[in-house]
């Protein structure tokens, strides 16, 4: 096994509290980073709470993807996870960057099943 995959997480800051609070906006957000990853979506699951804020969870043929939104704090923190090198996770948390608005971001790249892989994160922040 050459690696495990690659795990990205993102964290989206100054995104429209509007777009955080409403699942339909997220979960569009979410189909189109499947779509751009080249995944395959296998089921998904979704949470409003109150006052506000939500969660969604795809469950993909790679692995999986994860948005959670703070409307209240314009903030929202996302990974990707694909296993072996099926998928593009990297290009799924930029289309999240550009669907939910995030005025700045910073990225981080994990390759997971390597000694070490942990610590190797890359993190690349937006201007």
């Amino acid at each position: 096994m050459p690696t495990a995959g690659r795990h990205c997480m993102v964290e989206l800051w100054d995104c429209p509290a509007a777009v955080l609070d409403d699942p339909a906006a997220v979960r569009a957000a979410m189909l189109a980073a499947v779509f751009v990853s080249r995944c395959v979506l296998l089921s998904e699951c979704a949470h409003r709470f109150e006052p506000c804020g939500v969660t969604i969870v795809g469950l993909l043929a790679e692995s999986h993807i994860s948005i959670h939104t703070w409307p209240e704090h314009a903030y929202a923190a996302a990974d990707v996870f694909t296993c072996g090198t099926a998928g593009e996770p990297e290009a799924a948390c930029l289309e999240l960057v550009r669907a939910l608005g995030a005025g700045r971001h910073e990225l981080r790249t994990v390759t997971r099943g390597v000694p070490g892989g942990l610590a190797r994160g890359a993190v690349e922040r937006s201007r």
